[in-house]
C-alpha cells in the first residue's frame, strides 16, 4: 500500500486487481444498477455509504451488504472536514457507524470481514488532520484513491469520464465512482465499459 501520512490511495502494483469504489449512496435506481452490472461481471466493489441514506433506503443498503460488497462510513450527512469544527465531525462520523451498525444487526447472515472493517472515506476528499487522527485512533482505515471518475462534474462527457478511468487505472488502483442522482447518468455510461474493458485485459475487481 501507499500512505500519504494514515491515507491509502492505492494497493500493491504487483497484484492485476481494481478496487471499484462507490461514494454517497445507497440511491435508488443507480445503486441497484450498479449491483446489477456487479453481479452480472461476478465482481466486488466498496461503497462509501452515507448514514442519512442508509436510514432513507435500507433495503438497498441491506442488498449491498447480501451481496457481500465491503461498505464504508462517508458521514451521515456528506460534511466537508475542512469546514467542519473537529467535535461535530467526528460526532457525524460516528452517527453514520452507528446508523450502519443498527442496520447490520437487522442483516447478520450477510455479515462478513469486510462488514467487520472500518472503513472510511472523507465527502470532497476533504479531511483536516486532526480529524484523520482521531479516526485512525477509533480504528477506521482512511481511503483515498489514485483514479477520480469525475462522475460528478456535469461539465464533462460521459467519454471523457470513461477516459479518465481507462487511462489511469493501473494494478492496485482505487477508482472512485459515485452512486448518487448527480452522476447517474455517466456511472451508467462508463460502468458497464469499465467492467468489461479490464475484465478482457484479466484484471480482478476486488472489494477493500
Amino acid at each position: 500500500m501507499r500512505f500519504f501520512a494514515t491515507y491509502i490511495w492505492r494497493f500493491s502494483l504487483d497484484t492485476r486487481a481494481i478496487y471499484l469504489t462507490f461514494d454517497d449512496g445507497p440511491t435508488p435506481g443507480i445503486t441497484n444498477f450498479v449491483l446489477d452490472q456487479l453481479k452480472k461481471h461476478n465482481e466486488k466493489a466498496s461503497f462509501f455509504c452515507l448514514g442519512k441514506n442508509i436510514q432513507n433506503h435500507p433495503d438497498i443498503f441491506k442488498r449491498i451488504l447480501l451481496d457481500k460488497h465491503a461498505i464504508g462510513n462517508h458521514t451521515q450527512q456528506h460534511l466537508n472536514g475542512w469546514k467542519t469544527k473537529k467535535t461535530h465531525y467526528i460526532d457525524n462520523v460516528l452517527a453514520c457507524e452507528q446508523t450502519i451498525l443498527d442496520t447490520l444487526e437487522k442483516v447478520q447472515e450477510a455479515r462478513t470481514k469486510n462488514q467487520e472493517a472500518k472503513l472510511f472515506r472523507p465527502p470532497y476528499g476533504k479531511i483536516k488532520r486532526s480529524q484523520a487522527k482521531e479516526l485512525n485512533r477509533k480504528g477506521y482505515k482512511i481511503i483515498m484513491w489514485d483514479v477520480l471518475s469525475a462522475d460528478f462534474d456535469t461539465a464533462i462527457s460521459n467519454e471523457k469520464c470513461l477516459q479518465n478511468v481507462i487511462e489511469n487505472t493501473k494494478n492496485g488502483s482505487i477508482v472512485v465512482l459515485h452512486d448518487s442522482v448527480k452522476a447517474s447518468e455517466k456511472v451508467r455510461f462508463v460502468l458497464p465499459k469499465i467492467l468489461k474493458e479490464f475484465s478482457d485485459k484479466g484484471f480482478v475487481f476486488k472489494e477493500i
